[in-house]
């Protein structure tokens, strides 16, 4: 089975450098009409936004969508708090992990799959100084690899 196509809207690289990413989710977000618009222009950003669970539901603050040009008065607080959609098993799952094991719920990124905005959250732990350390070593063997790959294959 071929992988679906989705178009990434907004990425947050920061997470899989400060923390470690054990598992991931798809989330359906509840979204209003002029947000989804602003959405596909590729207006939205998650770097300063994180996930937290409120009486049993999950949701994700500090998500800026930038308002819709032509939305006039049906645009929303850019800031505003807004709804994930998940099962309950995988809401039940996320909540004992954060009590726990001690694990963050971080939003990763936002795309638009089959025609609906979905975002991707997962389960981190924090990395140490040192770890971050041998992540950068690793990408720079990794590009000094390439880059002799390339060389030599000319």
């Amino acid at each position: 089975m071929a992988k679906e196509a989705y178009k990434i809207i907004a990425q947050n690289k920061k997470a899989y450098h400060d923390y470690f990413i054990d598992e991931t989710y798809e989330a359906g977000m509840v979204l209003a009409g002029t947000e989804v618009k602003s959405l596909r222009l590729g207006k939205g950003s998650i770097k300063e936004s994180f996930v937290r669970v409120i009486d049993g539901e999950i949701f994700v603050t500090n998500m800026h969508i930038t308002p819709y040009e032509k939305g006039n008065i049906f645009n929303k607080d850019p800031m505003r708090t807004r709804k994930l959609l998940l099962n309950r098993y995988e809401i039940n799952k996320i909540m004992g992990a954060v009590a726990i094991k001690g694990y963050t719920i971080m939003p990763l990124k936002i795309y638009l799959k089959k025609g609906r905005m979905k975002m991707e959250i997962g389960l981190a732990r924090g990395k140490k100084l040192h770890d971050k350390r041998q992540d950068i070593a690793k990408k720079d063997q990794k590009r000094m690899a390439e880059k002799q790959f390339k060389v030599d294959n000319l």
